[in-house]
């Protein structure tokens, strides 16, 4: 994880017998309290996991939607997507997925991953790693009254001196309340009693809370868009890797994130001989970041959510579209702007269509820059479940907006949307998912669970 703090609450949650999910839960809604820089609990987490009991990979696609009222015609006439406040953020997911995988993959209660968050949200040691990220935000952070009156806890609304303890009293009661509700309907089943503790985030009391601060702030976002959020189970996207160490299945999520960028950079690799490069040798760090450059190049001109958008997903992951895009790769000059390529020509005919986003031109107005980093929670447990998550948003970089009472820090993936690109898959919408750089992954190494990984860093 990206703290000890989040490690140590799932490996509570494995000494009492929970398995990877468990763990993982617990350990994400622990990072949300406690790695305050990188993620909070208004923000998102797509997360995969390897189910062993099933031999089985699945997605918990945890990015929640832009709010119904979103358009490119609204930001527009506020002069952009805005990187922090009431209107930054998409629907939160973070309770909703989590959720989702503990009730239907884990085998504790809610109550039970909750409580090492509840314990640090009561307060843990202020660390200069948080100083380090808050110091140059720290007027950004002050012209947002909700988050200055959480965040700045030192003498005179300073930043915390590390060592003293940190306390989040709002936060901790969203969370006890959460474990509270669960409690009332364990009478219906271990299942119903957590998503009934999921309802009253996103239907109940606390989801009308968090509305009625971003309306009163001037915000998008409603009680109808949390009431009506609801996450999903997904097939991953997946690809072979084949090398002397064994055959490697490598899982990613859909199009509305960055996951299929590896797989695309590795289908251009099996044409490469990176074993006789030697690793990280100059010959290999070339080829494998030309490589990437003409993925992400694709990310950024074809990516998007599948629910609204056309995305040419066959023609991207084709072994013919790799072998054209791999001769694009130069063994002794490197390439630094972006070439994204035509995947729509290798699609099955019937998906094919006669217009498409065209983009021949440089991308830099393409792909909005990510804020900082994100972090990171991996699980593997002995019977070989694997969680991998990617959390994220929420943070305090850029200054934070804290919905009312709930100490719920809403997120600003919102900036990840493309504005003056008409027709562009990722064209900001509301209740359309932004594409992400999130990107974490299971790896099987001959059928048998490998690697649960993640890594933080926007298009790193």
């Amino acid at each position: 994880a990206g703290r000890h703090f989040a490690a140590e609450a799932g490996m509570r949650m494995l000494a009492r017998g929970g398995n990877a999910v468990d763990a993982g839960v617990a350990a994400t809604f622990a990072a949300a309290v406690t790695e305050i820089s990188h993620f909070g609990l208004g923000g998102e987490v797509p997360i995969i996991l390897h189910l062993a009991d099933r031999g089985e990979v699945v997605v918990i696609n945890g990015q929640g939607p832009a709010p119904a009222a979103a358009s490119p015609a609204v930001f527009r006439r506020q002069r952009g997507i805005p990187s922090a406040g009431p209107s930054a953020g998409t629907v939160p997911a973070v309770v909703d997925a989590l959720v989702i995988a503990l009730a239907e993959f884990g085998t504790l209660s809610l109550a039970e991953v909750l409580a090492p968050a509840i314990s640090l949200a009561d307060g843990f040691p202020w660390y200069e790693f948080l100083t380090r990220y808050l110091t140059p935000e720290l007027e950004r952070v002050r012209s947002f009254p909700s988050g200055a009156r959480v965040y700045l806890q030192g003498p005179g609304g300073t930043i915390p001196e590390a060592g003293s303890i940190f306390r989040q009293p709002d936060l901790a009661r969203t969370l006890r309340t959460l474990g509270e509700e669960e409690q009332k309907h364990l009478h219906q089943g271990r299942k119903a009693a957590i998503y009934a503790a999921r309802d009253r985030f996103y239907k109940g009391d606390i989801g009308q809370k968090i509305a009625q601060a971003v309306q009163d702030a001037g915000g998008l976002l409603t009680a109808a868009d949390l009431a009506g959020y609801k996450g999903r189970v997904e097939r991953p996207t997946r690809s072979t890797f084949r090398t002397r160490h064994g055959t490697f299945e490598v899982f990613k999520t859909g199009f509305w994130g960055q996951g299929p960028v590896l797989l695309q950079a590795l289908a251009l690799l099996r044409g490469s001989d990176l074993e006789r490069m030697g690793h990280n040798s100059a010959e290999y760090i070339h080829t494998v970041a030309e490589a990437l450059k003409l993925a992400l190049a694709d990310r950024d001109a074809h990516y998007g959510d599948p629910d609204f958008a056309k995305v040419p997903a066959t023609g991207l992951l084709s072994d013919a579209y790799a072998a054209e895009r791999r001769a694009l790769i130069d063994p002794q000059a490197a390439h630094n702007l972006p070439r994204p390529g035509d995947p729509w020509r290798f699609e099955p005919r019937s998906s094919q269509r006669s217009e498409h986003f065209s983009a021949s031109a440089p991308l830099e107005t393409l792909a909005r820059a990510e804020s900082r980093d994100t972090t990171t929670v991996n699980v593997a447990d002995a019977k070989g479940t694997l969680f991998s998550a990617s959390p994220s948003s929420a943070w305090f970089f850029g200054g934070v907006f804290i919905a009312g009472d709930t100490g719920v820090p809403l997120g600003n993936r919102m900036q990840a949307f493309v504005l003056n690109e008409d027709g562009h898959p990722n064209l900001v919408q509301g209740g359309k998912r932004p594409r992400t750089t999130l990107t974490p992954t299971v790896v099987l190494r001959d059928g048998k669970p490998f690697l649960a990984l993640s890594s933080p860093g926007g298009d790193s």
